[in-house]
Parts: structure tokens; C-alpha cells; sequence
């Protein structure tokens, strides 16, 4: 009889586990605005700083988004891997309408 007691609680506990919280981002994609690309950029200037460096938007260009990479980013010579598989995987992620992220100098 306590089989039929734990049975009766194990669905319960697994209805309430859901979460809401992936599920609301992944189905709100930003516009691109600027407000949303530097809110993007946000998210990913914890690491950047971490290292001496930073981005900052220039231009947005129709789907294009130029950046400047400033500090220790600006002269690394991972630079461009930080551009294209860092920021740009980020931004197109996040704003669907970004075709490409290019660094100006």
C-alpha cells in the first residue's frame, strides 16, 4: 500500500519542475535595433572584459553590424575568432535579422 502513495506523488513533482523561463526566450527573437544589439553585446562583455578588452557597435548597416574591438581584444590576434564565432554567433542567435558582424578600425 505505500507503493500506491509514492505513485501518487511522483507526477505531481514532475508537473511542477517545468520552467518557463528558455521557453520565453527562445520564442522572442529581438528586432535589430540598437537598443537590442548593445543589450546582446551585454551579455558577452563580462568575458570580453575579463580578458582587457571590449566592443563597441559603430554602424548598423541594414543586416550588417560593425563593431570596433577595443583594449586587448583591438590588437589579439584571436581577434577574429572572437568576432565571428563569439560576437556574431551571439548577435544572429539573439536577432535573427544579423547577416554578418564586421570590425572596423
Amino acid at each position: 500500500m505505500t507503493t500506491d502513495t509514492a505513485t501518487d506523488t511522483a507526477p505531481d513533482t514532475a508537473a511542477s519542475t517545468g520552467s518557463d523561463a528558455p521557453t520565453a526566450e527562445a520564442a522572442d527573437p529581438r528586432a535589430l535595433t540598437l537598443e537590442n544589439v548593445e543589450r546582446t553585446l551585454d551579455e558577452l562583455r563580462p568575458y570580453l572584459m575579463a580578458d582587457g578588452g571590449n566592443v563597441e557597435v559603430v554602424e548598423i548597416d541594414g543586416p550588417i553590424v560593425k563593431v570596433r574591438l577595443q583594449g586587448a581584444c583591438g590588437s589579439c590576434p584571436s581577434s577574429t575568432m572572437t568576432l565571428k564565432m563569439g560576437i556574431e554567433r551571439k548577435l544572429r542567435e539573439a536577432i535573427p535579422e544579423v547577416a554578418e558582424v564586421v570590425q572596423v578600425l
